[in-house]
């Protein structure tokens, strides 16, 4: 297995965070965002959802794909017993944490907000994503490990071969065309805790392994063929928003989830594979930051939706709040209180064990001069 950092796959998840905050945002201004348990601005922006609903997609299989991709490089130097220990530090962690102690403060805000009597009130929210993940990597890890040991095997060559052709990324679709045939989901977005998000994001979690698996042919061919996935995409997205709609079903939804997700993948590839310091500071925030967005939302919603203001005056509000308090609350202290760090995915710090060491060095030294001097 390769040893080389992807830059661009960290890229990819640092947009697809940064564009989950501002789907959320956007739900507040849908009529039917109450629905599903967001805090509703009493005038609607539904034209926010045209963008939207082409999002909607295809931003969390990429999250699912991409988490897979994680898995595979966090294996090059990890037992199958490191690699569970360190999920669970990283995953299974933030998620209980955040179950009992984040999604309770934005459920505080919907009551208040909404008047209610104020009740505590545990749950996933949108940190089931992360419930899901921990699943799947305790679920495959034989398996991933089994493929690791035979990197060289009949299974990997034939990925790489059938990865080579144009149409080897687009074949994948397939598996997720069976998911809805089985499942039968009431809409393909519908990810958040249905059977539906667990078994589409169990398919994209293993391909984005696979992906990675079967070596450079993969992303040579999105490389060549992107602008072929992403017409595809087009046409099928279009395709659900004209006068043809009619024509329109989750299988070809499947289809055009995919063909934008590997259109995306190729000019990734091409463009963000490099590194650069601000990669290094988003890549670290985008995990915390998806962890506490939701409740800074609330919050953002909470200030500016009661203001005389054009709903979308209020939109770009919110937005600008709702990142820039992400970005402080990180920046002060969920990267600096050591205590905090890893409630929210972060490792613990070794500044101060390092500065203990370096007090140590400094002294030893300083004793070893002045025994020298003392028999000179």
């Amino acid at each position: 297995m390769t040893t080389d950092r992807r830059y661009d796959i960290d890229w990819l998840r640092v947009i697809a965070i940064g564009l989950l905050l501002i789907y959320h945002i956007a739900i507040v201004f849908q009529p039917w965002a109450l629905f599903i348990g967001f805090i509703k601005s009493d005038n609607s922006v539904e034209s926010l959802w045209t963008p939207m609903t082409m999002l909607n997609v295809w931003r969390i299989p990429l999250l699912f794909y991409v988490s897979g991709m994680g898995v595979y490089f966090a294996m090059k130097k990890r037992s199958w017993k490191k690699l569970i220990t360190e999920r669970t530090k990283r995953i299974l962690l933030p998620f209980l944490f955040g179950f009992v102690a984040i999604t309770p403060l934005q459920m505080f805000i919907f009551q208040k907000f909404y008047n209610m009597p104020l009740s505590y009130y545990p749950g996933s929210s949108h940190l089931w994503f992360l419930g899901n993940i921990f699943i799947y990597v305790l679920l495959l890890s034989p398996l991933f490990f089994y493929l690791k040991k035979y990197k060289n095997g009949k299974f990997r060559k034939a990925i790489s071969k059938i990865m080579s052709y144009a149409m080897g990324p687009v074949s994948i679709s397939v598996f997720f065309m069976l998911e809805v045939v089985f499942v039968k989901p009431q809409l393909f977005e519908l990810y958040a805790q249905t059977w539906h998000g667990f078994f589409m994001g169990f398919l994209a979690f293993i391909f984005g392994f696979l992906l990675m698996y079967s070596g450079n042919s993969f992303w040579q061919t999105v490389l060549k063929w992107k602008w072929l996935y992403i017409g595809i995409a087009a046409v099928l997205y279009t395709i659900r928003f004209t006068e043809y709609e009619g024509i329109s079903n989750m299988y070809l939804t499947s289809l055009e989830s995919n063909c934008w997700i590997f259109g995306i993948f190729g000019f990734g590839f091409q463009y963000l594979n490099k590194p650069s310091a601000l990669l290094s500071y988003l890549s670290q925030a985008a995990y915390p930051v998806y962890i506490i967005h939701m409740f800074v939302l609330y919050a953002g919603a909470f200030i500016f939706l009661p203001l005389s203001l054009p709903p979308i005056i209020k939109f770009l509000g919110i937005t600008l709040f709702t990142f820039l308090a992400c970005f402080y609350l990180y920046e002060f202290i969920l990267r600096r209180v050591n205590i905090i760090r890893p409630f929210f995915g972060l490792k613990w710090k070794q500044k101060v064990k390092q500065e203990f060491e370096d007090k140590s060095t400094i002294k030893k030294d300083l004793l070893n001069i002045k025994s020298t001097n003392t028999n000179m």
